[in-house]
């Protein structure tokens, strides 16, 4: 069976704020490690109203408390938001607090818009230096030298493993040229999925961490009892990245009986481009789009994205998926 992990976005909805959504996201780590999901992780949003896990560490640190041995990790840090040294310090110290459970996914993207860049004190061109600050931060995790003058305490030595992620070639390279295993972001941006997959394997040169291509593929699965019900709470999802397409980001909206009185033609064109790789629908729909997301791209693994707006439904989506996937 391919393993599965998630993907939490930790949402904000009309009925929930941040601390809900962050106690929420626990509860969910909670019920996926009894349910036998490998990893959940966050991801580094900033200036989202509707997206609680800015502070990602912290966010983890709050989730890994409540959980015993499912991993947690980064899916991802926005390297270039950050200097390489303070995130070694971080996700050092959350592997001090659980150790061999800890994961840290590294990105290139800023995570949130130009205005809010310059308010994290960073520049556009940060973005340039990003293989090489994926190399500091792997050698500030590594065991100190004897003469080491500058030490990231308490992470020297915890040798956290490396995630690249990436929705382009562009992370494929990074990933195969350092031996890294490599989470690709289809879940919004599935055309170049398979070229990025093929160049990552292709090129792939094994490492310290890796001896071979590890790949993760990003998924939106929505499960429920019947197919209508699974595209009723989807329309949670399409709306939105419709907003997002309108530039209106906002709170996690309840789902409605009828997307299309929502989107726009062309709205609807491009949200469909984006969640093109998504599986929703019955458990018996859900295993048959798994198994065909395996077949086509060969994934050794497949990170679970979702936007379902009550709480309760969503443990039981990924309690349905689990089981389609075992069956």
């Amino acid at each position: 069976m391919t393993p599965l992990s998630i993907l939490d976005l930790v949402r904000v909805t009309q009925e929930t704020d941040a601390r809900g959504a962050l106690n929420n996201a626990r509860d969910l780590a909670v019920h996926a490690e009894g349910w036998g999901y490998r990893r959940i992780w966050v991801a580094e949003h900033h200036n989202m109203a509707g997206i609680a896990s800015a502070a990602t560490s912290i966010v983890l640190a709050h989730i890994a408390e409540g959980t015993t041995t499912i991993r947690v990790g980064a899916g991802g840090i926005m390297l270039p938001n950050h200097a390489p040294y303070v995130i070694a310090e971080q996700f050092g110290t959350l592997a001090r607090l659980f150790p061999g459970r800890v994961d840290l996914g590294l990105g290139r993207a800023p995570g949130t818009d130009q205005l809010t860049l310059r308010a994290l004190r960073r520049t556009p061109e940060a973005a340039d230096n990003f293989p090489q600050d994926v190399l500091e931060v792997q050698a500030f995790l590594a065991p100190a030298g004897p003469d080491q003058r500058i030490q990231a305490v308490p992470a020297a030595g915890t040798d956290v493993p490396l995630w690249i992620l990436g929705s382009s070639h562009f992370g494929a390279m990074v990933a195969a040229e350092l031996g890294l295993p490599y989470a690709f972001a289809s879940h919004f941006a599935p055309e170049q999925l398979l070229q990025a997959l093929q160049i990552y394997r292709e090129r792939f040169r094994p490492s310290e961490q890796l001896d071979r291509p590890y790949a993760m593929v990003g998924v939106n699965i929505i499960a429920a009892g019947s197919d209508d019900e699974a595209r009723r709470l989807a329309t949670t999802q399409q709306m939105s990245f419709t907003n997002m397409v309108r530039g209106t980001r906002g709170l996690s909206q309840p789902p409605i009986d009828d997307i299309e009185t929502y989107w726009s033609p062309p709205e609807k064109a491009q949200v469909q481009r984006m969640l093109a790789h998504s599986i929703i629908g019955s458990g018996a729909t859900v295993r048959a789009g798994i198994d065909a997301l395996v077949r086509e791209t060969g994934a050794d693994e497949l990170i679970v994205v979702f936007d379902i707006y009550d709480h309760p439904t969503r443990l039981r989506s990924f309690e349905l998926i689990a089981g389609a996937a075992a069956s």
